[in-house]
C-alpha cells in the first residue's frame, strides 16, 4: 500500500536495506521469503520488494543473482535520475513509495551514521527523510567486540527513542571467529517482524483513509 493506496489496494511495498557486514550474504534468502510471504490478517495484498545498497554491501552477496529476484538501487542510481529540477529524487521516491523500511543487515558503520543523522548515500538519505508514521526495522550485525563497545548501545538506544524497531542480534560463532553476540538475527525471525509491524501501519492507514472519508461525509 503506498502513498496514493486506497483500503481496496492489492500490494504493499517493502524496501531492504542492505548493509556492509558479512551477514548481507542472507539477502538472497532474505528477499525470497518477503516475496513468497502472505499477511494473516490481509491475505489479499501482495507484497513488492526493493533493495537499496550500499556499495560496501555489494562485496557480500551475488548482485546478479539478487537483480534476477527484485531491482537492486545503487548510490549511482540516485545521481542517473537527476539531470535537472523537475526531476524526481530517487530517495524522496523511494520514501514514498515504500510501507516499510527494513534494514538488513544494519552494520556498525552505517548505524552510527543514523544514529547522528548523517546522509551521504541513497540509504542513509531515505532513513534522513522518513515518513516516521511508517515502521523502520534494522537488524545489527557486527564483530563482538564491536558490539560490546560501549558507544554501541548508547547508538542503538537513540534509534529506539526515534521510533525504529530493532531486531536483536544473536550469539554464535562469527565468520570472523569469534564467538559471542553480534550476529544478525535469523532470517525468519526479521520476516515475522517486518509482517507484523507492516500489518499495523496498513491498519493505520485503513482507520486514517476511513476516517478522512467520514469527515467528509459530516462536513
Amino acid at each position: 500500500m503506498n502513498h496514493k493506496d486506497t483500503p481496496s489496494s492489492q500490494t504493499a511495498n517493502i524496501l531492504i536495506g542492505v548493509t556492509g557486514s558479512v551477514a548481507a550474504l542472507k539477502l538472497p534468502l532474505l528477499v525470497r521469503q518477503l516475496q513468497t510471504v502472505t499477511l494473516p490478517e490481509f491475505p489479499e495484498l501482495r507484497i513488492n520488494l526493493q533493495v537499496v545498497t550500499t556499495e560496501r554491501a555489494l562485496h557480500f552477496y551475488p548482485l546478479d543473482e539478487v537483480n534476477t529476484l527484485v531491482n537492486v538501487l545503487r548510490d549511482e542510481d540516485e545521481w542517473r535520475t537527476w539531470q535537472k529540477m523537475s526531476d524526481p529524487v530517487l530517495h524522496i521516491e523511494l520514501r514514498r513509495w515504500a510501507d516499510a523500511l527494513v534494514i538488513s543487515p544494519l552494520d556498525a558503520n552505517t548505524m552510527a551514521k543514523i544514529s547522528s543523522g548523517i546522509c551521504d548515500n541513497l540509504l542513509t538519505c531515505i532513513v534522513r527523510a522518513w515518513d516516521m508514521k511508517k515502521p523502520l526495522v534494522f537488524c545489527p550485525a557486527m564483530n563482538t567486540h564491536m558490539w560490546d563497545h560501549p558507544i554501541t548501545i548508547i547508538q542503538i538506544e537513540k534509534l529506539k527513542e526515534l521510533g525504529y524497531i530493532e531486531v536483536p542480534c544473536v550469539a554464535k560463532k562469527l565468520a570472523c571467529g569469534d564467538t559471542g553476540y553480534g550476529a544478525m538475527a535469523e532470517v525468519p525471525t526479521i520476516v515475522e517482524t517486518v509482517v507484523n509491524h507492516l500489518q499495523t501501519f496498513i491498519k493505520y492507514k485503513i482507520d486514517e483513509i476511513e476516517n478522512s472519508v467520514l469527515q467528509k461525509d459530516y462536513s
